[in-house]
């Protein structure tokens, strides 16, 4: 007899379609399989050959975590860029060093988390530097060309998987698992969902990530909208991944299950495909998930579908067809042209703020470089290991000769003196190389544990001169002088350990804080102050040493010394990535640190040619007065030494554009957690303030012209034209931007919003003509007396120039549109979230499933306005849907109130417990209904009847 060869299962064969080969492999998996695949690290199922399986590798600017990579310019610094093309380039380069490094270390994903699609709503956001922009067009363009780069371009076979972070309405880290984003519709559709949508529906796009908050009373990790929206937008098996820790805070933070049964199943029923909890132990999730089922909470056909969605990723990823994936050999990993693209990266991030003529800086300038950033690379959470590092300083000493840039970084350096009378010192330690923090790589870099090997700092009659930097409200750093920053380890004791600030809980920042004629230096990171103990100096609860500050140098004298002797002074200022502003922590003001306005101040009075360079993730307020040249990049990665120095040089004329808005001072910006944007006139869109610097700003050496504007609409679309001119005498980068904005809208609409851009490159004297299609849905808005989008009809105007305030040409246009018509409240009622104006209410869950509801914010009564309802021929009764207690009175136009509704339950049926409230009224015609909601009581719905 001859022995039979096995066949190829279904699930192997290259040849059979995808959906079918998953339907194969799930048939051939058990329930406990099936169930293991839900947590984010998905074992190997051995008997089938196939392989464990992990979601999530962070990869927001370069390839994080996994030790060194190629690091690009934040994200934010990538949106300063307005340049989709090379974005995507940027995502095909770390595609390719994510394929290549895997093949040397299996801890690699290919299932990469990022981009961040969050907008840039409100610039004190702790993670500001993770989004592209405050424009949602501006950030789905660079989006979809960062996911493309990194999907690939091979129609089966996906390089990597991208997701989307972080659904939805997320920009906040105060309270970021417990606070409720109110999101009116118009919010919702208009801004949060469209940046979201314009890139899952480009098609690169493999799923997203719900973010911790809630939105509208409800948390995003069980949202109705990754099914009533997400899922809508493509024919794609989307993959839903949890952010680290959600679908625990469910019920442990935000109590908003009883059990984590119920809560892992409404998850899992809402959307959530793979659930990133408890680090690389699956058995909590897996026996959650089981219980869900023994509960009946859960079905073997939910568990089937959250696995399909995973397998589809699995597949695209060539995971099954190694022969046939065209990525397998994908090599590219510091390559010269990676190193190239890092460097154009970050030249082109670079943003002219203000120039009076100072720059650029002719070859033989004497230069001062100085600032607490003159010479660092700093790196964020979401960086790779730095392989090449250039600071400006380094940039600066390339380009204009060492002998001719001068450096003072503009540190106090201290001693510190007990109340012995003894110094603190850092011992000397053996010479040993520095390592950066996780250069090995992580799967989870806030494990990382602080250094033991070295000796604690000690006490002697002379100590160690520390290097004190004040970030800002009084955090600082101390630096030993052996470059080494103070820190704190799990064993409590003080030493000069670490490269630089960092992790997840930063080990590295202190506090002086005054106490009984001296100061105590509290530590941040175990809120202990220090003490000095007999095995050495340590944070602990003993009695605190009160330190007396011993100045050996101020920071300006330093400054004000190199400034002087030079005929520039570059003073580099900024920010530190992990400290006051990052993720976990918001900023608190726009304010540059005192520390810096210091050295500002002592550059300028020193010298007044002074160039302010902010290297930093976020917009900050200046004050006055400003320094005649200001520019701005982001932290820009491992050429961001070079790129400045070439761009003050003029090798590379600026071109970056702001990709959100400078604003003033604090006084210009709302509360954090008001999300209203239309109704608190936020961003660009809406702010009717006078900006420290506007949306899409941006110098350059060189002058444009923009000219011969032409606009019509036909076929669907709005159709632009215009040419622009380079006037200048230097080949340079100019960002055409237009803008349109509705001459007559019949609710508040922006007073201009970005429609398209392009960044074009001139020869002197060279022009170019510039066309437009805008299709004519992209300007519609969501209509909430429709529950719909609506293209208003009118006139529209178009908009073309520099930036959002720098208009060059002017068009108008006539829109055919649909014509408003009042709202059929006979028939349709009122939801009560559907309001066009309001103030102290806030929106709510009006179930746990779906839908919303409006209840007054804390301590406030709320008004609502619900423009041009019509009665028709007349109503005579009022009825509401409530919940809670309380009174709602209703009013027309600016009368008298006409019906007053109360509801006050016996005892209490907690929230979702609505009951029909209602009164008689006499009513007709079109009018402005008016609600006035008092207590703590929630309002669904309003209807009317005849």
């Amino acid at each position: 007899m001859t022995a039979q060869t096995p066949t190829t299962p279904p699930f192997r064969d290259p040849r059979l379609p995808f959906a079918k080969r998953i339907d194969d492999l799930l048939a051939r998996l058990t329930p406990a399989e099936k169930v293991s695949f839900l947590h984010q690290y998905a074992p190997a199922v051995d008997r089938l050959g196939v392989a464990a399986f992990r979601t999530g590798q962070e990869a927001l600017h370069g390839v994080a975590w996994m030790g060194p990579a190629t690091v690009f310019p934040q994200a934010v610094g990538l949106g300063a860029t307005w340049n989709p093309d090379l974005v995507r380039r940027i995502g095909e380069a770390v595609g390719r060093e994510a394929r290549a490094m895997r093949a040397g270390d299996d801890r690699v994903g290919l299932n990469v988390w990022s981009p961040t699609v969050n907008l840039l709503r409100h610039p004190l956001w702790g993670r500001n530097e993770e989004g592209y922009s405050e424009d949602p067009r501006l950030t789905s363009s660079l989006a979809t060309a960062y996911t493309r780069g990194l999907r690939g371009d091979h129609p089966v076979y996906w390089r990597t998987a991208p997701v989307l972070k972080h659904w939805l309405a997320h920009n906040n880290e105060t309270d970021r698992d417990t606070s409720s984003s109110t999101v009116r519709p118009r919010v919702l559709h208009e801004y949060d969902l469209r940046a979201f949508r314009e890139t899952v529906e480009a098609g690169a796009v493999a799923g997203v990530m719900p973010a911790y908050n809630l939105v509208n009373g409800r948390p995003n990790h069980v949202s109705p909208h990754l099914r009533e929206q997400l899922r809508t937008w493509t024919d794609q098996e989307l993959l839903v991944c949890s952010d680290a820790g959600a679908p625990s805070n469910l019920v442990d933070s935000e109590h908003y299950f009883a059990t984590h049964e119920e809560a892992t199943a409404a998850a899992l029923r809402a959307g959530v495909d793979s659930f990133t909890d408890h680090g690389t132990d699956p058995s909590r999730i897996v026996a959650r998930v089981q219980g869900a089922l023994d509960q009946g909470l859960l079905t073997e056909a939910d568990v089937d579908t959250a696995v399909r969605r995973q397998l589809a990723v699995r597949f695209a990823l060539g995971e099954f067809d190694p022969r046939e994936d065209p990525h397998t050999d994908d090599s590219g990993f510091d390559t010269p042209e990676h190193r190239a693209l890092a460097r154009e990266a970050a030249e082109q991030a670079i943003v002219l703020l203000r120039n009076d003529g100072l720059l650029p800086l002719a070859p033989d300038t004497r230069v001062a470089v100085v600032g607490l950033l003159a010479d660092e690379c700093k790196l964020d959470w979401y960086s790779g290991t730095l392989i090449h590092r250039s600071t400006p300083l380094e940039g600066l000493y390339e380009r204009f000769g060492a002998d001719r840039v001068t450096f003072a970084e503009g540190v106090d350096r201290i001693r510190l003196r007990t109340s012995a009378g003894t110094f603190l010192r850092v011992p000397a330690t053996p010479d040993q190389p520095a390592q950066a923090r996780g250069a090995d790589g992580a799967l989870d870099p806030a494990l990382l544990a602080g250094r033991t090997d070295l000796p604690p700092l000690t006490c002697d009659a002379t100590g160690s001169e520390l290097a004190l930097t004040d970030w800002g409200e009084g955090v600082l750093t101390l630096r030993a002088p052996d470059g080494r920053y103070l820190s704190v380890a799990d064993d409590g004791l003080v030493r000069a350990s670490a490269d630089q600030p960092g992790g997840w809980i930063v080990q590295e920042t202190f506090r002086l804080e005054p106490h009984a004629g001296g100061h105590l230096l509290r530590h941040l990171g175990t809120g202990l102050p220090v003490s000095v103990a007999a095995d050495g100096v340590r944070v602990a609860g003993r009695p605190p040493e009160v330190f007396e500050i011993v100045v050996a140098e101020r920071g300006e004298d330093a400054v004000a010394r190199a400034a002087a002797s030079a005929d520039v002074v570059v003073v580099v200022a900024g920010n530190d990535p992990h400290i006051n502003g990052r993720e976990t922590e918001d900023r608190s003001t726009l304010r540059l640190p005192e520390h810096q306005r210091r050295l500002l101040r002592a550059a300028r009075d020193a010298n007044p040619r002074t160039v302010l360079a902010l290297v930093c993730a976020y917009p900050y307020a200046l004050g006055t007065p400003s320094p005649p040249a200001v520019l701005w990049t982001a932290h820009g990665g491992q050429a961001a030494g070079t790129a400045l120095a070439r761009v003050l040089a003029g090798d590379v004329p600026p071109a970056g554009r702001l990709p959100q808005t400078w604003y003033e001072s604090d006084a210009d910006l709302p509360d954090l957690l008001d999300y209203d944007v239309i109704g608190s006139r936020q961003t660009y869109l809406y702010f009717e303030g006078t900006p420290l610097f506007p949306f899409g700003h941006g110098l350059s050496y060189t002058s444009f012209g923009y000219a011969d504007l032409t606009a019509r609409v036909g076929g669907g679309a709005l159709r632009v034209s215009f040419q622009v001119t380079n006037a200048g005498d230097v080949t340079a980068d100019e960002v055409a931007q237009l803008y349109g904005r509705a001459v007559e809208a019949s609710v508040p609409r922006p007073r201009r919003e970005l429609l398209a851009h392009r960044r074009v490159t001139l020869a002197p004297g060279e022009g170019t003509r510039l066309d437009f299609e805008i299709p004519l849905s992209a300007l519609a808005f969501w209509d909430v007396a429709l529950g719909d989008w609506r293209l208003e009809p009118g006139p529209f105007e178009v908009l073309a120039g520099a930036s959002s305030e720098d208009v060059r040409l002017r068009a108008t246009v006539h829109l055919e549109g649909t014509p408003a018509v009042p709202r059929p409240v006979l028939r349709r009622g009122l939801d009560a979230a559907d309001f066009d104006e309001q103030s102290g209410a806030a929106i709510v869950d009006r179930s746990s499933t779906a839908g919303d509801a409006v209840t007054p914010a804390v301590g406030r009564s709320a008004e609502l306005v619900y423009r041009d309802c019509d009665f028709a021929d007349g109503v005579t009764e009022v009825s509401a849907l409530l919940a809670g207690e309380g009174t709602l009175e209703l009013a027309l136009d600016g009368g008298p109130v006409l019906a007053s509704l109360t509801l006050r339950p016996e005892e209490p049926l907690g929230p979702y417990a609505y009951t029909a409230v209602g009164a008689g009224i006499v009513a007709e015609g079109v009018h402005d209904v008016r609600l006035r909601l008092r207590g703590p009581l929630r309002l669904a719905h309003v209807g009317f009847r005849g």
